[in-house]
């Protein structure tokens, strides 16, 4: 299915507001907006998400911090940022998650770059990888099998969130500048499947 199919089937849609609490400046999308700016806004202080699962960013270009929206409304930073350590309070560019497939996910997790050394596979969400047997707080290589995935810097889905999806770098992130251009660390210590 083509880009414009998607499109007429409204398989993606999101309304964003300039203002918090849905206020000001509206526009709807139904695909990628790679700098809210040019389209006549200063930034994005509100949103709410109708159809499928979408990736925001704090710069322009899908640049930044991530932040994971799926189904529902976001009137305030908070509610994009959640418990991360790191906010923001406006987003300048975002697209849609095509792959995500909550039934059916898997992703494989590294001790090592370049996909060596120990690994192990999932198929489900986990709040704390070394609760379920990860010692490290590192995952240096990382590669998603099916679905989409959102990984957490800390445990209880805190912190920097990168996005891990099976068209990006055909789900290959061999190290991890590969999974966040933002990424200061490798440390990822909760892992969830996308929701669409």
């Amino acid at each position: 299915m083509n880009t414009q199919q998607m499109e007429q089937m409204g398989q993606f849609k999101i309304t964003v507001w300039e203002e918090e609490n849905f206020q000001g400046k509206r526009c709807e999308f139904m695909l990628e907006c790679q700098n809210i700016m040019e389209r006549g806004f200063n930034k994005i202080r509100s949103i709410k998400v109708e159809n499928g699962p979408w990736v925001g960013y704090e710069y322009p270009e899908f640049q930044g911090q991530q932040f994971i929206l799926e189904k529902g409304d976001y009137p305030r930073y908070e509610a994009w940022s959640g418990n991360s350590s790191y906010r923001t309070e406006h987003m300048l560019s975002f697209r849609p998650i095509k792959c995500a497939n909550h039934s059916d996910s898997k992703v494989t997790l590294y001790e090592c770059e370049d996909f060596q050394g120990r690994k192990f596979e999932m198929c489900d969400d986990y709040p704390s990888l070394q609760a379920m047997g990860w010692c490290s707080k590192e995952v240096p290589s990382i590669k998603v099998n099916s679905g989409a995935w959102v990984a957490y810097q800390f445990p209880g889905y805190r912190g920097y969130q990168y996005i891990l999806e099976r068209d990006r770098h055909q789900g290959e992130y061999r190290n991890y500048n590969e999974y966040s251009t933002q990424a200061h660390t490798n440390q990822v210590q909760s892992i969830r499947r996308i929701q669409h």
